[in-house]
């Protein structure tokens, strides 16, 4: 048995001496029960299933938040989105990450990598006044990535374009592109006015201007060339990331490929309609389940697999009904997407944020399970230990080096994590301490009908003997609900919880 200190010097010179290209997976409102290794029922994730057999698969492995833009914004700065009061954006909003901020891609392209982001951004763009029909700047090469194939929020709101590097692809000039969040723009028609043009129906937040047959977010006119097809988006990201891959075979690589699936709206392809018994979300699934498979393929036709460390996660927890009326809730069947969690997306309960979490390096982690908690927020201390960064003071605040911890060296993850929702939790063990909600709950997240576990007094939770929160025992271990408040309050005030930093 070799000293703790000998094996972590070990895995420091591997790193230095060996780094692997590194691509992060990241899916959008994928649930810990919607693969088939956590046992999926009604929809098959055969690619999903074999990275997990041949990687390591997390039980307690969380994103940093119970919604999209926060997650995001923490795995890329290793930083709790609250520190920056992160909240789900519109379309139209500043880029949220400033430039000159420390961040996951730069750190990774001081250390030699080329850096790519594809797929779902939601970070925002600009600084407050988005040029859509010229450049459009800063935005993800400003914080650190070489190339960007960006949906620039969600596939709800508008503009429902891609956006390459600084500009909108396949923006005709002569048909400018408008966006407006606050009121109607242009001749497009709205879901309220003609519903009989969508592919179905959608609440009152989703009926605004129609693309693709489908109500949006907000309010878009022009740029129909530009305009994306819900059923192509899967194949046109999945090819951007294989042309990514290939063009940097020869060179170290860092690929943040952040797929749309299962989020709403779900519009699967046609050759992957009915692959599952749960509609359109569970057909969404098995798309991505594809899409995955491709990547994975590339790598091993391209001979880079064994040298490629694939992260396999999700942003939040799932979510049924989210705006559109696609039957997910009536067809989910016997199917948990939570797992054996309470909540959900929104949700400050466990399957909120603790969601799929694979990490596969063939060459170097050996397949297995690992009970460490862990969370998306520690990627950046841990990748940078990985190849050879050292950490400023002042960067990554709240990222723990657990890099023993990804690589199946340890099963000692973090005593201490914080949960993000529309309130805050802390776990310590297998303890949790939800705080009380402070506020009111917007009206169209009470419109949701998720189980936010947002309540006007402490939960208090063992998960060791209560795994789906179901009994709050705040009453019989006061102390223990004060203590675990005091370190959360204390986290928060302190503007960074990692060892060594410093504000």
């Amino acid at each position: 048995m070799f000293p703790a200190f000998f094996m972590g010097f070990c895995i420091s010179l591997f790193g230095q001496g060996k780094k692997p290209n590194i691509v992060v997976i990241y899916i959008d409102d994928l649930g810990y029960g919607d693969v088939g290794y956590n046992g999926a029922i009604g929809v098959k994730t055969p690619n999903i299933d074999r990275l997990a057999n041949n990687g390591l698969r997390f039980t307690d492995g969380h994103c940093s938040a119970a919604t999209s833009t926060p997650s995001r914004y923490s795995l890329l700065t290793g930083s709790y989105a609250f520190r920056n009061n992160a909240a789900i954006l519109p379309g139209d909003a500043p880029l949220l990450i400033r430039p000159g901020t420390p961040t996951l891609p730069s750190m990774l392209q001081k250390a030699g990598y080329t850096t790519g982001v594809i797929g779902k951004w939601h970070l925002g763009l600009g600084n407050g006044n988005i040029q859509w029909n010229g450049e459009i700047s800063p935005g993800p090469l400003e914080i650190g990535f070489n190339y960007s194939f960006i949906v620039p929020a969600t596939p709800d709101r508008v503009p429902c374009v891609f956006v390459e590097n600084h500009r909108v692809a396949n923006l005709d000039p002569k048909d400018p592109i408008e966006v407006n969040y606050n009121h109607k723009i242009g001749n497009d028609p709205t879901g309220l006015e003609h519903p009989e043009l969508l592919k179905f129906k959608a609440d009152i937040q989703h009926s605004c201007t129609i693309v693709d047959g489908v109500s949006r977010i907000g309010y878009m006119t022009g740029g129909n060339s530009a305009r994306w097809k819900d059923e192509e988006m899967v194949d046109v990201l999945t090819e951007k990331a294989k042309v990514f891959i290939n063009k940097n075979k020869n060179n170290l690589f860092f690929l943040y490929l952040a797929f749309v699936e299962p989020h709403v709206p779900r519009v699967p392809n046609p050759r992957f309609v009915g692959k599952s018994t749960m509609g359109p979300r569970g057909d969404v699934i098995a798309q991505m389940d594809w899409a995955t498979g491709e990547i994975v393929k590339t790598l091993e036709d391209l001979g880079i697999s064994n040298n490629t460390m694939i992260i396999f996660s999700s942003d939040n927890g799932p979510v049924l009904n989210d705006g559109y009326d696609d039957h997910a809730e009536e067809l989910v069947g016997n199917h948990k997407p939570g797992g054996p969690f309470r909540g959900g997306k929104y949700s400050i309960y466990e399957a909120g944020t603790r969601v799929p979490l694979i990490i596969c390096w063939p060459s170097v982690i050996k397949p297995g399970v690992s009970n460490a908690l862990f969370n998306q927020v520690d990627l950046y201390a841990s990748l940078a230990s990985l190849v050879g960064y050292k950490l400023n003071p002042t960067e990554a605040p709240d990222s723990y080096n657990l890099l023993s911890v990804m690589l199946g060296k340890s099963q000692k993850g973090r005593e201490i994590m914080l949960e993000e929702a529309f309130t805050l939790a802390i776990r310590k063990g297998t303890w949790k301490y939800i705080e009380p909600q402070s506020g009111s709950t917007p009206d169209w997240l009470k419109n949701k009908k998720v189980e936010t576990g947002l309540n006007n007094f402490p939960q208090l939770f063992n998960l060791a003997n209560d795994i789906g929160e179901q009994n709050n025992v705040i009453s019989q271990y006061s102390g223990r609900g004060k203590n675990m408040q005091k370190t959360l309050k204390a986290i928060c005030n302190a503007g960074g919880s990692r060892p060594g930093f410093k504000k």
